[in-house]
């Protein structure tokens, strides 16, 4: 029964190793040298397109006037630009504060019921005129000439939408490694063809090539940019374009956000089934290597872990080790974290942490 165990569990050792490895090494490694071997550059140039800002707000109310203003400042010709603010059912005065901006050129759609994103998108994308849909969020801020960089990427036609640059910052100004890591896979795929997705919170799309969203989409930046990379439009991503945003104050609320990107990703593969076809989907490699791969990395850290676990060699324990005190740190600062948020270390620490709390709960 040994001889057969250890053969095994070395099988399923070095192929989740390998797996996990290409998802996060091999493919980017892949990216680089495509790129290099068959590049394909967006041929940019500057023009002045009407172009509606669609933003969808439930319970918003302490970002409404920042934001709201922020989008009536950008750089851009105040005739060719529309704010459309898609309001599903907020109950915390936020239809009242957009309320005031109704006369300065933003127009306002309300519904009544509360349908989700996806309903508050549609209905506001009904509502625009521009020939460019640019979609934010409701928390983050733009640059000021985010739009010009945006729109000037279509007057290449094989575009079909752009996905700006989203910046994530501490308390410190600083980015994390792993964001950092993701834009650069994205700008690797834009450089080839089209990326499999675009971030939400600041992303344009040609208007006629939008279509209605099923209820309840969780992704729809990414149904919305694969709809279209299968309509035979490329979907890339300009660095120029910046938004700015906040990192997440509590590991429990950043686990709430990729829970819910995670489920959104099965959520697409049901609604869109054509997206695994090769034949289909022109980026099916890097919808394949970025999208999908993701999706069973943990199911081969498990196997991972567990393989190693019958192995004992000298290498094998040392691995294992590895294992033990990465995961135990892991689980340290979850806990150290945990402790901060409930305990923490002075009065003003202790006001500030409250407010944290409910914005997680939402």
């Amino acid at each position: 029964m040994q001889d057969l165990v250890i053969p095994v569990a070395e099988t399923i050792f070095w192929t989740a190793f390998i797996y996990t490895a290409y998802v996060y090494i091999g493919y980017p490694v892949l990216l680089v040298a495509w790129r290099k071997l068959l590049p394909w550059p967006v041929r940019k140039r500057y023009q002045e397109p009407t172009v509606s800002i669609v933003i969808a707000m439930h319970d918003e109310s302490r970002h409404v006037h920042s934001r709201l203003r922020n989008c009536l400042e950008l750089d851009y010709p105040a005739n060719r630009l529309q704010v459309i603010v898609s309001l599903d059912a907020p109950t915390d005065g936020t239809t009242e504060l957009v309320q005031y901006f109704a006369d300065r050129n933003v127009d306002i759609v309300f519904s009544p019921v509360r349908r989700g994103k996806s309903a508050a998108l549609n209905a506001g994308v009904a509502k625009a005129t521009g020939e460019i849909i640019l979609f934010g969020d409701a928390r983050q801020r733009f640059e000021k000439g985010i739009v010009r960089e945006m729109v000037a990427n279509f007057a290449d036609e094989s575009v079909g939408a752009v996905s700006g640059e989203l910046l994530i910052l501490d308390a410190q100004g600083r980015e994390s490694a792993y964001w950092r890591y993701e834009k650069m896979i994205r700008a690797l795929e834009s450089d080839i063809h089209s990326l499999p997705g675009a971030t939400g919170a600041i992303y344009a799309i040609r208007r006629e090539l939008f279509k209605p969203l099923p209820p309840k989409v969780v992704l729809d930046d990414v149904m919305i940019p694969m709809r279209i990379v299968l309509q035979g439009k490329r979907s890339i991503f300009d660095a120029a374009a910046r938004a700015y945003d906040t990192a997440s104050e509590t590991p429990e609320k950043e686990f709430k956000r990729k829970r819910r990107t995670l489920a959104g990703n099965y959520q697409l593969l049901f609604e869109m089934p054509e997206l695994l076809s090769p034949w289909r989907n022109p980026i099916s490699i890097q919808f394949y290597s970025h999208k999908i791969g993701r999706l069973f990395v943990p199911y081969c850290l498990v196997a991972f872990f567990v393989s190693n676990l019958f192995l004992h060699s000298p290498f094998y324990l040392m691995v294992l080790a590895s294992q033990v005190l990465w995961y135990g740190a892991a689980c340290a600062g979850w806990m150290v974290s945990k402790y901060d948020l409930h305990h923490p270390a002075s009065p003003n620490q202790a006001r500030t942490s409250e407010p944290c709390l409910q914005r997680s709960e939402g």
